[in-house]
C-alpha cells in the first residue's frame, strides 16, 4: 500500500494591496475553504446515504441516516483521500476508492457501514489504476484495472471475501459499465478520447463485438451502457447524428440476439439543445434523464416506449455532478451545486408529492456576500462557430474592470454554473471572471467537442484571442488589465494566450497545467498517454506538430508575469511540466513564480492548499492587474 504524504502547513497568506489580506482573509478562507459533500450512495433499504465529504480538510467517507436523526459516522482511514463510493445491494459493505499521496492512481478497498472490517482489495502497487465499477452481488465487485505498464486496462470481478480478482475481459483500454444477470457478458466502454464506444464482451470466448455499427446512428462515440431488465437489448448514451455542432448524446437501444447485437438501434430520447449526462431505466417503464443544457441540469422522466415526457423534476440548484436512485425508484439522493453553494445533498422526490430538501448534517454552506451569480454570455467567432461563457460581475464594480480570463481543464470538459472556489475568490478581490467554453469544451455536441483535435487546435487557439476582443468590445474588460488563468488542459491554454497575445495580458495564473505536450506524454500514465493521441496528436509521428503546439517552445515571448501552480504528487499532468516552464522563464529573465502544494494531486482536495491556492492567485493577479 503508497505511503499517505503528510500534508504541510500552507504558507504564510498573501498579500493584497500590501495588506496581509486584511478584512479580507476572512471572506476568502469563508469561500475557498467551504465544504461539501458529494458521491451519494443510497443504502438498499433507502434508510442511510454513504457519501464524501470535506468537512475534516480532506475528502473522507461518511454514512449518516436519511432522517438526519444521529449524526454522519466517518467510515474510512484518517489518512486515506477518498474518491467514490458504492453500496453492496445486500447493504453489508461499501466499496470505495482511494487516492493514495494525491496520486490519480486508485485503490479499491471496502469496509462495513459501521466503520469495521477495512480492508485492501486492488491497487496496492503504486503503478496500479483501479476505475470505479459496481457490485455484481453481495461478495462481488467489478471495476476496471490499469497495471500501469500499457495502455490497456482489463475488466475485473473482485471477490470481495477472499480478495481474488478473474479477469472477465481484456484487450484495450476497457471501462466496465455493466455486467449481465448470468455474468457471461459484459458492456465496456474502449477506445481512445473522442472516439469511445461500448463493446459487448463474451466473458467465455473474449469475444468484442461494438453495440452499434460505426455507421449507424451513435455508432461513432457511446458510452455508459446498460442490459435491459428482461436481458433482451441493451441500452447506452450515444452521439446522434443532426445539424452541424447539434450532435448531441441521446439514449439509444439495441437488440441482443444469440450471437450479439443487430448493431443498428432506435433512438430512446434526443434533443437539439441538450446532452444526455445520464440515465436510469425504472422499473415502471420510464427512464430518468439527466439532460445537460447550456450547463444547466434538467431532470425528467420520460416513456420507455416512445421517450414522451412524463414528467419535469425541478432541482433547488443549477448542477448535478452526481446522484444515486432508490431501490423503489421514487426517490434521488442528488449532489447539487450552484454558483454560491458548494456541493451538498439533497433528498428528490420523483413522484412530485414532495419538495425537495437539503440532507440534515451537511456542511454549512459560506455566506453569499462578495460571491456573484454568474450571467450566460453568448457570442459568435468570426468562423462561424456560436461561444459562451459565464460572466461573474462583482456587485458594484463598475465596469470596464480588471477582469481574469478562467479555462476549464479537459479540453472536454465544460464550465457550469457550480461552485468555484477560485473563482469567487477572485470575485470576493474585486475582479471580474469570465469563464469560457472555447471549442473542444463537452456539452455542446461531439462535433464541438472534437473541433480542437490534433491539428485543429490551433482553431481553439483563436477562440482565446476571440474571447479577449468580446470582452473588450461589449465593455467587460479594462485594456491592460487582464489576466488568464486556468486548471490542467486550461492551465495549457493559458501558458499558450500568454506566448501568442503577450500584448492581451497583463498576467497569468496556471495549475497543473502542461508545457510542453511531448513531455506530458512521456511523463504521463501510459493509459494516459494512449487515451490521449486523438486528442493531441502521437508523441511519435506528430512530434513536429506537438512542439509546435506546446508554449514550452515558445516561452521566450512571455511579457506577463506567470504563477505556476502544482500539487508535487500529479501523475496526470505530472510536476515537471509547471518545474520546467518556470525554469525556462527564469532562465529569460521573466517574472515567474512557482507554488508546489505538498502531498496534492491532479486536484487540489485538501482544504487547507485550496484556500492557500486562492489567496495566492488573488494576491497574484492584485499585484499585476
Amino acid at each position: 500500500m503508497a505511503v499517505p504524504t503528510t500534508r504541510t502547513q500552507p504558507a504564510a497568506p498573501a498579500r493584497l494591496d500590501g495588506d496581509p489580506l486584511g478584512a479580507l482573509r476572512p471572506v476568502l478562507e469563508e469561500i475557498a475553504g467551504a465544504a461539501g459533500a458529494w458521491c451519494p450512495a443510497l443504502s438498499p433499504e433507502g434508510d442511510r446515504v454513504a457519501y464524501v465529504t470535506d468537512r475534516s480538510g480532506i475528502p473522507r467517507l461518511e454514512v449518516a441516516p436519511l432522517d438526519g436523526r444521529s449524526l454522519p459516522a466517518v467510515v474510512s482511514l484518517p489518512e486515506q483521500e477518498v474518491v467514490s463510493v458504492a453500496w453492496s445491494p445486500d447493504g453489508g459493505r461499501l466499496a470505495y476508492l482511494v487516492s493514495p499521496g494525491g496520486s490519480i492512481c486508485a485503490e479499491l478497498h471496502v469496509v462495513r457501514p459501521d466503520g469495521t472490517g477495512h480492508r485492501l482489495l486492488a491497487g496496492a502497487d503504486p503503478r496500479v489504476t483501479v476505475f470505479a465499477g459496481g457490485w455484481t452481488g453481495p461478495g462481488s465487485y467489478v471495476c476496471s484495472i490499469a497495471p500501469g505498464d500499457g495502455p490497456d486496462a482489463d475488466v475485473v470481478l473482485v471477490d470481495v471475501g477472499t480478495g481474488e480478482c478473474r479477469t472477465l475481459a481484456s484487450g484495450g483500454f476497457l471501462s466496465v459499465t455493466a455486467v449481465s444477470a448470468d455474468g457471461r457478458s459484459v458492456l465496456a466502454r474502449r477506445g481512445p478520447r473522442g472516439y469511445r464506444h461500448v463493446v459487448l464482451v463474451d466473458v467465455g470466448t473474449g469475444r468484442q463485438q461494438r453495440v452499434l455499427d460505426e455507421d449507424a446512428p451513435g455508432g461513432v462515440a457511446s458510452e455508459d451502457g446498460r442490459f435491459a431488465v428482461d436481458g433482451g437489448s441493451v441500452f447506452l448514451r450515444a452521439s446522434l447524428p443532426g445539424p452541424p455542432f447539434a450532435d448531441r448524446a441521446g439514449l439509444v437501444q439495441v437488440p441482443l440476439g444469440p450471437t450479439g447485437t443487430s448493431g443498428r438501434g432506435r433512438t430512446v430520447l434526443a434533443r437539439a439543445d441538450a446532452d444526455l449526462d445520464g440515465y436510469a431505466l425504472l422499473g415502471d417503464g420510464t427512464v430518468l434523464a439527466v439532460w445537460n443544457a447550456d450547463g444547466a441540469t434538467e431532470l425528467s422522466l420520460h416513456a420507455l416506449s416512445d421517450g414522451a415526457l412524463v414528467r419535469r423534476v425541478p432541482l433547488p440548484d443549477a448542477v448535478m455532478p452526481g446522484w444515486s436512485l432508490s431501490a423503489d425508484g421514487t426517490t434521488v439522493v442528488a449532489e447539487l451545486t450552484g454558483p454560491c453553494t458548494p456541493r451538498a445533498l439533497w433528498r428528490i422526490d420523483l413522484t412530485g408529492r414532495c419538495r425537495p430538501s437539503r440532507l440534515a448534517g451537511a456542511p454549512a454552506r459560506p455566506s453569499a456576500r462578495r460571491m456573484a451569480t454568474p450571467v450566460l454570455h453568448r457570442w459568435t467567432a468570426p468562423d462561424g462557430m456560436p461561444l459562451s461563457g459565464w460572466l461573474y460581475a462583482p456587485a458594484g464594480v463598475r465596469t470596464p474592470n480588471r477582469t481574469v480570463v478562467s479555462f476549464h481543464g479537459g479540453p472536454e470538459g465544460q464550465e457550469r454554473p457550480g461552485y468555484s472556489p477560485l473563482t469567487q475568490s477572485l470575485v470576493a478581490a474585486g475582479f471580474t471572471v469570465f469563464a469560457p467554453n472555447v471549442r473542444g469544451s463537452g456539452g455542446f455536441g461531439r462535433a464541438f467537442t472534437t473541433a480542437d483535435d490534433g491539428p485543429a487546435r490551433e482553431a481553439s487557439f483563436e477562440d482565446v484571442r476571440t474571447t479577449v476582443d468580446e470582452l473588450v468590445t461589449a465593455g467587460i474588460a479594462a485594456p491592460g488589465r487582464i489576466g488568464v488563468h486556468g486548471w490542467s488542459y486550461g492551465g495549457y491554454l493559458a501558458l499558450v494566450a500568454l506566448t501568442r497575445w503577450p500584448e492581451l495580458f497583463a498576467a497569468g495564473a496556471t495549475l497543473a497545467g502542461m508545457s510542453d505536450l511531448r513531455t506530458f506524454f512521456a511523463g504521463t500514465e501510459p493509459w494516459m498517454a494512449a487515451a490521449s493521441v486523438t486528442e493531441y496528436g502521437d508523441p511519435v509521428t506528430d512530434r513536429e506538430m506537438l512542439a509546435a503546439l506546446s508554449p514550452m517552445t515558445a516561452l521566450d515571448r512571455v511579457t506577463a508575469p506567470v504563477l505556476l501552480c502544482h500539487g508535487d504528487r500529479d501523475t496526470n499532468v505530472p510536476v515537471a511540466e509547471s518545474v520546467q516552464a518556470h525554469q525556462e522563464l527564469q532562465a529569460h529573465g521573466a517574472r515567474s513564480d512557482l507554488l508546489l502544494l505538498p502531498g496534492e494531486g491532479h486536484t487540489v482536495v485538501g482544504r487547507a492548499h485550496v484556500v492557500e491556492l486562492a489567496g495566492r492567485v488573488a494576491a497574484w493577479f492584485d499585484r499585476w492587474l
